[in-house]
């Protein structure tokens, strides 16, 4: 087969829409598609959500992308490119994910700053049974930071590994993780857009090559009820004009060691606790996750070396000095969610908000918190329409649409239990 190029973007849902397209159109160059796309849900319902334009023709949107932004995929023959969303007018489409992170990355390059990101994904592995019900792949023995045939039998992510390696994925670390069958997967920092758009391809990269093996690779916070939640843990520090890591405040980190960039972004993170759930924890299973002491960025709270709180200042300093926000699952898109997270700092380092004190209690059974996220999808979706600082910042097209999907998704989902849910969102998910 002659090369081919697929070209793709994150929408919504976090799903990866794209085309295969032939070889001449690898370079410089666009696509359309059917802005109407983001009206479509996880069940294929088409809703006449905010931008989707259902009700005006159903109109195209463009996808552009630069030449030098194509690279080898994991298919054979096949390119791949992340491109961004313009209307049908030529202008920046106000529903794309990836352009509301590059807004977050100007918005603080006005500062003279340049976010830097790095994400650890966390996920489940299932496989079908005899009677075509997914169920927890079978890992002998797993343990948390299991290697290993122990960890898995299959070794679908010893393939992981060597195409991430040869795509040029900078992978830090794969690892069983404290609940079998889940595993952890990092990939390194970068510059804030270039560190997502790796993200989003290794974990699509991730998922197709388990699909191989038989296995579906999960996403979902919650996929097993008996088990633990995985999240989205988003990692970020700035580097300055120089070059420099601009939270370095010295080597030794922590709550006492912080300069004023660390702590006004951590008060952006607190004041905004509630509203961030809506964008970060974006579905109903979200919630089964992000509850009181499972680890899971709950209560408004940070702390140093503490992963028990939603924001956590790394054990490393100097060079290495960064700031981990605990609250985000992948179900979430990952271009929302860093946006959301980042417009949040920012909010807070320029309007000088209060920073409350760091929690000092275990979080299991004493928490210095009260006040902690809402407890399901419907009251998020009301606290993030109530936080018009962090929704204007985010970009208000793309947090209209959202909170109209995702109150659609609240009545779809509130008859659904266990499996049922799960199953709404696993193969997208």
């Amino acid at each position: 087969m002659k090369d081919r190029l697929r070209p793709m973007w994150c929408d919504h849902l976090s799903i990866l829409r794209g085309k295969y397209l032939p070889g001449s159109k690898i370079g410089d160059g666009e696509t359309r598609f059917s802005q109407t796309v983001f009206g479509v849900h996880y069940d294929k319902d088409l809703l006449d959500a905010p931008g989707a334009k259902m009700m005006d023709g159903m109109p195209d949107m463009v996808m552009r992308w630069r030449g030098d932004e194509i690279r080898d995929g994991w298919e054979r023959s096949t390119k791949i490119v992340l491109g961004d969303l313009f209307d049908g007018a030529g202008e920046p489409l106000g529903l794309c994910p990836r352009g509301a992170l590059k807004r977050a990355v100007a918005d603080w390059g006005k500062h003279g700053l340049a976010p830097k990101v790095g994400i650890e994904l966390e996920c489940f592995a299932l496989v079908t049974n005899d009677q075509g019900r997914l169920v927890p792949y079978d890992t002998p023995g797993a343990v948390v930071y299991g290697t290993g045939p122990f960890a898995d039998p299959l070794r679908f992510t010893d393939e992981i590994w060597e195409r991430a390696e040869e795509l040029g994925f900078d992978l830090e670390m794969l690892t069983a993780e404290y609940d079998s069958p889940q595993f952890e997967m990092t990939l390194r920092f970068d510059d804030a857009v270039k560190a997502v758009d790796d993200i989003v391809l290794f974990r699509q990269m991730a998922r197709e090559i388990a699909l191989d093996h038989g296995v579906v690779l999960s996403f979902l916070p919650k996929p097993i009820a008996e088990a633990g939640g995985s999240g989205m843990h988003i990692n970020f520090s700035f580097a300055d004009a120089d070059g420099r890591n601009a939270l370095d405040n010295g080597p030794v980190a922590g709550p006492e060691n912080m300069n004023d960039l660390a702590r006004g972004a951590i008060a952006g993170l607190m004041h905004h606790h509630k509203g961030l759930a809506g964008l970060v924890a974006p579905t109903a299973n979200s919630y089964q996750r992000l509850q009181p002491g499972a680890l899971a960025g709950y209560w408004r709270n940070w702390a140093g070396d503490h992963r028990n709180v939603t924001t956590r200042i790394s054990v490393e300093g100097g060079a290495k000095s960064r700031l981990e926000h605990r609250m985000a699952d992948a179900s979430a898109n990952p271009y929302t969610a860093v946006a959301a997270v980042l417009q949040a700092a920012r909010l807070g380092f320029e309007n000088n908000y209060d920073l409350p004190a760091y929690e000092i209690g275990d979080g299991f059974e004493n928490t210095d918190a009260k006040d902690g996220v809402a407890l399901d999808l419907k009251r998020a979706m009301d606290d993030l329409e109530k936080d018009r600082a962090l929704g204007d910042a985010v970009g208000r097209l793309l947090v209209y649409n959202h909170v109209y999907m995702k109150r659609k998704e609240v009545r779809k989902t509130r008859d659904l239990e266990g499996d049922q849910l799960r199953d709404f969102y696993v193969y997208y998910v």
